[in-house]
C-alpha cells in the first residue's frame, strides 16, 4: 500500500543516494523526468551516479547544475533535451527535404522508416556514411556543461560505463580520473552509427553492451548505501512472445542491453543472503556493505514505445517521456521514500533473478 506523501517535504530528513542511470537513446527523457521530480521534491541527495550512454549525459549535466542549486539543476536538465532535440531536427534528413518524420510515430511508416535505418546502418559502417566523424553531441555537452569546474568543483561521484573495444571489457570511467567530453561521448557511442571514441590511445563504444549501468562503483567509492537504478529498458513485458522480425529484434535488444545489469544484480543479492544468514565471520563483516536496492521500473510506463522510438528527438516526444519520468519518480517516492536509509525497498531475487 502506498504512503500518504506529508504534506511539507521539508518535514521529511533529507536521504542522500547514489544514481544507477541506464541508457536507451532519447528514452533518456524519461530518466531526465525522473531527476526533474526528485530535484523539485527537494528531500533526496546525491552521493554517487553510476551512468551508460543517455544515463552518462544525465549524470553530468545534473552534477554540472548541480553545482549551482537543485533549480539550476533542472534547467539544466532542460536546456539539454532542448538542444539535443534542435540539433536532432537539424541533422534530420526528412526535415531537409520538407517531409514529415516518419519515426515520428507510431504508424505503419514508422516501423517502415525504422527497418530501412536498421538496413542502411548494417549495410553501412559509420566509417563510410560519417567519415568525418561528426557528432553533435560534443557540441550540445561542450555548450552545457564545463568540465573543467566540473572536476573542480563537484561532490557527486561520477562513474560513466564504456565498452573497451580491444579487450571487450567494461571500461569505468571516473574512478581514476576526471570526466571529460570524450568519455560521456565513448559511454555513448552507438557503433552503428559513430567510429569508436578514443580515449588515452584506447578505443571505446557504447557501455551498454557491458554495464547498463554498472553498480559496483557505487558499492566501493561513495559513502551512501542506497543505490537507485533508474531504468528504461523494459526486462518484463507481458502478452504474447513477439512473432514479427521487428517485434523480436526489438524484445532481443531489450533483453541484452538489461542482461550484464541482472547478473550484478545476481551478485548483490548473493552478498545480502551471505549477510543475512550471518555466513560472514565477524572479523570479515566489515570488508563488507549491506547495500539498500530501490527500483524504478519502466516495464509499463515505456512498454507501448518501440526500439526505433529510441532514435526520435521531435520536442513533443522527448517531453512526453519527461512527463512520463516525472509521474513514475512521484509514484515510487511516495511509496518508497519511508525505506531510504533503512531497508531495501525491491526483492531482488522475486523482481529479477
Amino acid at each position: 500500500m502506498a504512503s500518504r506523501r506529508p504534506r511539507s517535504a521539508a518535514a521529511d530528513p533529507q536521504r542522500t543516494i547514489n544514481l544507477a542511470l541506464q541508457g536507451g537513446g532519447a528514452h533518456g527523457a524519461f530518466t531526465w523526468g525522473v531527476l526533474d521530480q526528485l530535484l523539485e521534491d527537494g528531500r533526496i541527495g546525491v552521493d554517487g551516479i553510476s551512468g551508460t550512454s543517455a544515463g552518462s549525459m544525465n549524470a553530468v549535466v545534473l552534477a554540472h547544475g548541480l553545482l549551482d542549486g537543485r533549480d539550476a539543476a533542472r534547467q539544466a536538465l532542460q536546456d539539454f533535451w532542448r538542444a539535443v532535440s534542435d540539433a536532432g531536427q537539424r541533422l534530420n534528413p526528412w526535415r531537409w527535404f520538407g517531409l514529415p518524420d516518419p519515426m515520428a510515430g507510431d504508424g505503419p511508416w514508422a516501423s517502415l522508416a525504422g527497418q530501412w535505418f536498421s538496413a542502411v546502418t548494417h549495410a553501412f559502417s559509420p566509417y563510410q556514411f560519417n567519415p568525418r566523424q561528426i557528432n553533435p553531441l560534443r557540441e550540445v555537452l561542450l555548450q552545457r556543461v564545463d568540465f573543467e569546474r566540473l572536476r573542480r568543483e563537484s561532490p557527486i561521484g561520477l562513474f560513466l560505463a564504456a565498452t573497451h573495444v580491444r579487450s571487450g571489457k567494461a571500461k569505468v570511467f571516473g574512478i581514476d580520473e576526471a570526466i571529460t567530453v570524450d568519455m560521456v561521448l565513448a559511454s555513448a557511442c552507438l557503433p552503428q552509427l559513430f567510429p569508436a571514441v578514443e580515449v588515452d590511445g584506447e578505443f571505446y563504444w557504447d557501455g551498454g553492451f557491458m554495464g547498463n549501468p554498472v553498480l559496483y562503483p557505487l558499492f566501493y567509492e561513495t559513502r551512501s548505501r542506497d543505490v537507485l537504478i533508474v531504468h528504461i529498458n523494459p526486462i518484463a513485458r507481458d502478452g504474447p512472445p513477439p512473432r514479427t522480425a521487428e517485434a523480436i529484434l526489438d524484445r532481443v535488444n531489450e533483453i541484452s542491453f538489461n542482461s550484464s545489469l541482472v547478473k550484478e544484480l545476481r551478485a548483490v543479492a548473493f552478498v545480502q543472503k551471505l549477510m543475512d544468514a550471518g555466513w560472514i565471520r565477524p572479523e570479515h563483516q566489515h570488508k563488507l556493505r549491506y547495500v539498500l536496492m530501490h527500483s524504478l521500473r519502466a516495464d509499463k510506463v515505456l512498454c507501448d514505445l518501440p526500439v526505433n522510438s529510441k532514435m526520435r528527438s521531435d520536442w513533443a516526444f522527448l517531453t512526453d517521456l519527461r512527463d512520463r519520468g516525472r509521474a513514475a519518480a512521484a509514484e515510487w517516492l511516495a511509496q518508497n521514500y519511508r525505506y531510504l536509509g533503512q531497508r531495501s525497498s525491491v526483492d531482488l531475487r522475486q523482481e529479477f533473478l
